[in-house]
């Protein structure tokens, strides 16, 4: 895989609802049939849980399908989990699932400026998987899809150019920086979208040049 723009004309504007389908699929299962104490589990997000990341992915979703986005501020999003947390289980998960099924119908059309809440909803997929102790957790079905979104979201954030070279594959995330060389990124899958959420990756995973991890970190 050698993933470059998606932007402009180069965008599909399937890839969204695409990424958002892969999401569904491989998560909802897994949630379906973890204990009621599982989603108590504390997550990467500071102060959620399980259960508050889930909720934030659904109430980010619903935003999208009704039409009332807002700047998904910290302070915004916990209101939003906040305002979730008397709900029951099955009702957060039942506001995730249409989510998926229907926000892709309204991040297509919108042009890319959406895109980065299909990439968003899969990486906190990461998280919750993560929690959850279960496998792929930020190398799930759908991996390539959010790699070009990642590509388009670290150019919008002007994150400095970075050469990622991943096993049998390769692309490029962030913008040329005059007077400067692209960085040079070598690693595992997880830990590529880890290092670019701002989520734990251990130093062993990788390899970084001419680049602060920091300097990275797009959420």
């Amino acid at each position: 895989m050698t993933e470059s723009a998606d932007d402009g004309l180069d965008r599909d504007p399937q890839r969204p609802a695409r990424l958002l389908l892969a999401e569904r699929g491989a998560l909802l299962p897994i949630l379906r049939r973890s204990p009621a104490e599982a989603f108590d589990r504390p997550t990467a997000c500071p102060g959620w849980s399980v259960r508050d990341v889930l909720a934030h992915c659904g109430a980010a979703l619903t935003r999208v399908v009704d039409g009332r986005l807002h700047d998904f501020t910290p302070d915004l999003n916990e209101a939003d989990v906040a305002e979730r947390r008397g709900w029951p289980v099955f009702g957060v998960l039942a506001e995730l699932d249409r989510g998926y099924r229907a926000a892709g119908a309204v991040i297509g059309p919108a042009g890319g400026r959406l895109d980065v809440i299909a990439l968003g909803e899969w990486l906190h997929g990461g998280d919750v998987r993560d929690a959850l102790g279960e496998p792929l957790a930020f190398a799930s079905e759908g991996f390539d899809d959010a790699c070009v979104l990642l590509s388009a979201w670290t150019r919008e954030r002007e994150v400095p150019l970075v050469q990622v070279t991943l096993p049998g594959a390769s692309l490029s995330l962030g913008v040329p920086v005059p007077g400067r060389p692209p960085a040079r990124l070598r690693t595992d899958q997880a830990t590529l979208m880890r290092i670019f959420a701002g989520r734990p990756a251990g130093h062993a995973a990788y390899e970084l040049s001419g680049a602060a991890p920091a300097e990275l970190v797009v959420f």
